[in-house]
């Protein structure tokens, strides 16, 4: 099977999983199980607790001691195993605690996906910057299938998306095990360096990044996106089941389908995922960082001021839009990091990019929100939607507006084809 079709399974595979729960667990918690809002707070969490230090550990074990191929393979045995007991659940408590296992072992995945992918096609003097892109275009087609899926066959509001998700993972588990090995190249040669320190026996070096004020200032602001891509996840499927207790909407389509609609965000990131490579290279990481950042303020803000029927434009616009806000933030950022980075530390590199948007800024971000929502924004019985969205776009607005301000990289992402061993490409 030729590489790049093994690539695009993986990448479909990858993404599936997620999309069958990530939008739709939100209809799941709040209609059937009527659990509270602060409490789904803290199963978003998970996302952010597992990020802040699996991925990181996961790149450094897949740098330094085991093949990325066989690692992915096992977290995703593992992840199949703790979405089949997740509808066991009875209280907020338990799902929490199977929701936590089950992060630790998905949310490396992630960037050892990419890892993966990359190790394959450096080892067939492929172009990452230009072939990247239209194979993990894949992954957002699977997200987009599995939210059809789970939309039309009723089960957004049933535990039958977490054991869809969790057959997927046994299928990727085993598939994985084909993929081209891909060995640790951070191991010391035995003819090589034969002293290191402790930091860099434990493999560690990805961590020197922050020492570098650019690189630490591009983390920093990944982790603020990263508080951003959360919100928009918990809250966009069960903000539109919640037109139903509305006569006037409760009958239209959005409300019937609801993640039927939000699946326009993935089809949108089909098309921009394509973008990548001439944007990277024409404006450079910093403008294009922008432009994300803009579009997250946009996506929310149409949020607030849209509605099912007559205002459902606005709801569409606002999902084209997140596929701008999505790709040129998490696409874009990943191949930033490869450029500034050793082949030996790419594993812990990208570990380092997803504990920080996926680690500390979805925890911060799904924490906080649940608290403020709940605070600030559930006034009698009813969540304030509008004010809730206004609030995510005045956030997104401050984020890019001191990004523009503090951010200092005018130079284009070039990553070579197949740099020598060693070295790598400037950004």
């Amino acid at each position: 099977m030729p590489l790049k079709l093994r690539l695009t399974i993986l990448q479909f595979l990858q993404f599936f999983i997620w999309g069958s729960w990530l939008l739709t667990i939100g209809a799941y918690w709040f209609q059937t199980k009527g659990w509270a809002g602060s409490d789904f707070g803290a199963i978003f969490s998970t996302m952010g607790i597992s990020a802040l230090f699996m991925p990181a550990i996961a790149g450094i074990i897949s740098d330094r001691w085991i093949n990325a191929e066989k690692l992915y393979a096992f977290f995703h045995f593992c992840g199949a195993i703790t979405l089949f007991f997740l509808p066991s659940a009875t209280s907020p408590d338990t799902m929490f605690w199977i929701m936590l296992v089950n992060m630790i072992f998905y949310m490396p995945t992630l960037a050892l996906s990419i890892t993966v992918s990359y190790s394959a096609m450096k080892q067939q003097k492929m172009n990452i910057v230009s072939e990247f892109p239209p194979i993990r275009v894949w992954g957002t087609i699977g997200f987009i299938v599995a939210l059809w899926v789970v939309s039309l066959a009723s089960l957004e509001k049933e535990a039958g998306q977490f054991y869809l998700a969790s057959a997927c993972s046994v299928v990727l588990s085993l598939f994985a095990l084909t993929m081209p090995k891909c060995p640790p190249l951070g191991k010391v040669s035995e003819a090589g360096e034969k002293s290191q320190s402790l930091f860099s026996a434990l493999g560690l070096d990805a961590f020197k990044l922050f020492k570098n004020p650019k690189m630490a200032l591009f983390l920093f602001f990944s982790m603020l996106l990263g508080a951003a891509l959360q919100l928009t996840n918990a809250y966009g499927d069960t903000f539109l089941h919640d037109f139903s207790a509305m006569e006037i909407y409760k009958d239209s389509f959005a409300v019937r389908y609801p993640a039927v609609i939000m699946s326009i965000s993935q089809i949108s990131e089909t098309l921009f995922i394509l973008t990548i490579p001439f944007v990277l290279k024409r404006f450079g990481i910093k403008k294009v960082m922008f432009i994300s950042m803009v579009a997250w303020a946009l996506r929310f803000g149409l949020f607030s001021i849209g509605n099912p029927t007559d205002r459902l434009w606005m709801i569409i616009l606002s999902c084209i839009i997140y596929g701008m806000a999505f790709d040129f933030f998490n696409i874009s950022g990943s191949l930033f990091m490869e450029s500034q980075v050793d082949e030996k530390m790419r594993g812990s590199a990208q570990g380092l990019f997803m504990m920080m948007v996926n680690g500390f800024g979805a925890f911060l971000g799904s924490r906080i929100s649940g608290i403020l929502i709940d605070k600030y924004f559930f006034i009698e019985g009813r969540f304030d939607w509008p004010g809730i969205w206004m609030s995510f776009a005045i956030y997104s607005a401050v984020i890019a507006i001191l990004f523009l301000l503090l951010f200092r990289d005018s130079k284009k992402v070039q990553v070579e084809t197949c740099p020598a061993k060693g070295q790598h490409a400037e950004a």
